[in-house]
C-alpha cells in the first residue's frame, strides 16, 4: 500500500480527510513511505468547514498494493450527498477489480455503494445513515455499532473519527501492529482494531502508569514480541534486576512480561487468523514454533 489516494467530493469533512492522512503520513515519516495523492472531479473543492482544498483532476497508475480512501461529507441524508460522476466511480470499482483496496469513511460508504463495491459486503457508516445506507444499497449487510468493517477490501468507517482507526488497522495489517501502536502514540490517539474485537489494543490497555522503566520495557516488548525476550535481557536493557523487574512489571500492568508478551502475541495472531491466515502459519507469525501454545492461549481468553 505505497500509495493512497484520497478522492475528494464537494462539501468533505475536513477530519474524514485529515485523520487517515494524518495516518499515513506519520507511518512514513518513521520509514514506511506512503505517498498520498488527492484527486477530484473539480480542482477546487469546497469543504463542510470552509477551507477550499486543492486537488489535482487525473487519477495516478495503481497497483493492488495500493489505497483509495474516499473521506466523507456533510449531508443531512445519503439521498442529499453530492453528486459523482460515472469516471470517478468507475475508477473506484477498476482499482478494487485489479486486486486494490478502496475505503471510506462516515457518510462515503454512499459513494462505494454507487460504485457497486457494496453489494454481498458488510459494511458500515455514521450511526446517523445507516438505516438510510441499508434501504438505498439492499444488497448490503450494514454493520451497527462498529469503528469499521472489513470484507474483500472493502473497508468502511463509521463517523467521522473513526476514519483514523480505519486507517490504524491498515497500517497494522501491513506492517505490524507495533508500527501501528507508534503511530497512534505519535498521534496522541488510541490504537483500535474491528468492532467486533476488543476496542482497544492491549498495548494501550497496560499503558495506563507511570512507570518510565516499565515503559521502556514495553517499548522494547511492542517492538520485538515476535522475537525471544528472555527476562534477563529485558531487565539489563533499564538496568535493574531480573526479580526487580518483573515486580515493577507487574504492579504497573497487572502482567509478568512474559504473560504482556503472549498477549501481544495472541492479539496480533487473532487478527491475522480473521483475516484467512491458518492457526499455523498466524503462531509462527508471531514467534511460536508451531500451533500448540498458540491453542492454549486461545482457549485461556475464551
Amino acid at each position: 500500500m505505497s500509495h493512497v489516494v484520497f478522492f475528494l467530493v464537494p462539501g468533505v469533512h475536513l477530519l474524514d480527510l485529515a485523520g487517515p492522512a494524518q495516518v499515513f503520513s506519520t507511518a512514513a515519516d518513521f520509514g514506511h513511505p506512503y505517498t498520498l495523492t488527492y484527486v477530484a472531479e473539480r480542482t477546487e473543492v469546497p469543504t463542510a468547514q470552509g477551507v477550499p482544498l486543492v486537488a489535482g483532476l487525473a487519477w495516478p497508475e495503481l497497483g493492488p498494493e495500493d489505497l483509495v480512501v474516499v473521506p466523507g461529507w456533510r449531508a443531512v441524508t445519503l439521498a442529499d450527498s453530492p453528486e459523482i460522476g460515472a469516471a470517478a466511480l468507475r475508477a473506484l470499482r477498476d482499482h478494487h477489480a485489479r486486486g486494490g483496496t478502496v475505503a471510506s469513511v462516515c457518510a462515503a460508504a454512499e459513494a462505494l455503494g454507487r460504485a457497486g463495491l457494496l453489494k454481498g459486503r458488510r459494511c458500515t457508516t455514521h450511526h446517523d445513515v445507516q438505516d438510510e445506507l441499508a434501504r438505498r444499497h439492499p444488497g448490503a449487510t450494514v454493520v451497527r455499532d462498529v469503528l469499521f468493517t472489513a470484507d474483500d477490501r472493502v473497508i468502511t468507517s463509521a463517523g467521522i473519527a473513526s476514519g483514523i482507526d480505519l486507517a490504524l488497522h491498515l497500517v497494522a495489517g501491513r506492517h505490524g501492529p507495533a508500527v501501528a501502536a507508534k503511530v497512534a502514540r505519535d498521534m496522541v490517539v488510541y490504537a483500535r482494531r474491528n468492532g467486533h474485537d476488543a476496542q482497544s489494543s492491549a498495548m494501550f490497555r497496560h499503558r495506563s502508569h507511570l512507570d518510565d522503566t516499565v515503559h521502556h520495557v514495553q517499548d522494547l516488548i511492542d517492538a520485538r514480541f515476535d522475537h525471544p525476550l528472555p527476562l534477563p535481557t529485558l531487565a539489563s536493557a533499564v538496568g535493574v534486576s531480573e526479580r526487580t523487574l518483573t515486580r515493577l512489571f507487574t504492579r504497573a500492568t497487572g502482567l509478568t512480561p512474559l504473560r504482556y508478551q503472549q498477549t501481544l502475541r495472541l492479539e496480533r495472531a487473532q487478527h491475522l487468523i480473521s483475516h484467512g491466515a491458518t492457526l499455523e502459519a498466524a503462531a509462527r507469525s508471531v514467534g511460536f514454533e508451531d500451533a500448540r501454545m498458540l491453542r492454549r492461549l486461545r482457549a485461556r481468553a475464551a
